[in-house]
């Protein structure tokens, strides 16, 4: 069987600039304009909090297919920083994996969604654990077979880590796909502070901030930041972040501890796909370019798509769909 591969994937001008596709890919613009079949996961769905370990609570959401007699297995997905279950790119993802007759898991990452009220200590990205015991507890809830996994952004870099993981802790996952996933952190940051236009680093410390104070609005007896601190730049609300709720001794420390560059994936036995865009303007495609990848792992740079976009007109659907859907059905089909 033919996959889709992501030289395939050639949108019309001006769809081919890297920062359109960025900018569309989780704007409201293209919620409105995406065909009401890109929101069907919603539903019947069933919302679901799951055992992260040690007390930790996260939530998703479950929707069970009716397309087929029987399902071609279990669908998680992951989304990306200040993202969510409800972010349109996990809908769209979702939905057709649900048409082609897959159960969907959609996982909230502590404070992200509506979960900041759930776990009291503040959520970052070396939370890998509490992750992985989650998608146990969904294998468990949900036994078909197989799961597969896909994320997006640093919901990528999560289901990486989570195969790299999953062999030693008998996760049954058969198969994990990140698209555009942060490759080196301490890269990216740099990326975004000083390649990246300034917009884009605005609107992601405009998200981060907003989650803090809903985070602080849940919990008024804790201090998490002091208002200087959250007037910082990226950097130094992440180096503020890491000094005082995290067990790293400095930024760099923390940014290498959910690094999946150079060899970090040479001994991933669970197979996977990593797509990734050469314009990406918020993930250097440099990172990709010097990974060290074991051979049931599949690197596919695409000209074109930006950071998590994809998307290949004004109906505003994205080519992902075809390919997460095509490699999914490929392991199940195996």
């Amino acid at each position: 069987m033919s996959l889709p591969k992501g030289k395939d994937f050639l949108p019309p001008w001006p769809l081919r600039s890297g920062h359109i596709q960025t900018m569309l890919s989780s704007s409201g613009v293209r919620r409105v304009l995406l065909p009401r079949a890109a929101q069907t996961v919603l539903n019947g769905a069933e919302q679901v909090t799951v055992d992260g370990g040690d007390g930790v609570r996260l939530t998703g959401a479950y929707t069970a297919q009716n397309t087929q007699a029987k399902s071609r297995g279990l669908a998680v997905l992951f989304h990306g920083w200040e993202g969510s279950v409800d972010s349109t790119y996990v809908l769209q993802t979702g939905s057709r994996l649900l048409a082609e007759g897959w159960d969907i898991f959609r996982l909230n990452f502590r404070d992200h969604g509506d979960s900041h009220n759930l776990n009291e200590a503040l959520f970052h990205s070396c939370r890998i654990d509490e992750v992985v015991n989650a998608l146990l507890d969904i294998a468990r809830r949900y036994p078909n077979r197989p799961m597969a996994l896909a994320g997006f952004s640093l919901g990528g870099n999560f289901a990486l880590r989570a195969a790299l993981r999953a062999p030693a802790v008998g996760l049954p996952l058969s198969y994990a796909l990140a698209v555009c996933p942060i490759i080196d952190p301490s890269e990216g940051l740099f990326s975004l502070e000083e390649a990246a236009p300034w917009f884009y680093q605005a609107y992601f410390m405009h998200k981060w901030r907003r989650s803090l104070q809903a985070k602080q609005a849940a919990f008024p007896h804790r201090e998490y930041f002091e208002l200087s601190e959250l007037k910082q730049s990226l950097r130094g609300l992440t180096a503020s972040l890491v000094m005082r709720h995290t067990d790293f001794d400095t930024l760099e420390a923390y940014l290498d501890g959910y690094s999946v560059a150079g060899q970090a994936l040479a001994d991933l036995h669970v197979p996977a796909t990593i797509l990734t865009a050469r314009d990406d303007p918020v993930i250097p495609v440099d990172a990709f370019e010097k990974l060290r990848l074991s051979a049931n792992v599949e690197l596919d740079i695409s000209p074109y798509g930006g950071h998590c976009g994809f998307i290949r007109g004004w109906d505003m659907t994205s080519f992902t769909d075809d390919y997460i859907a095509a490699r999914f059905n490929a392991i199940a089909a195996a």
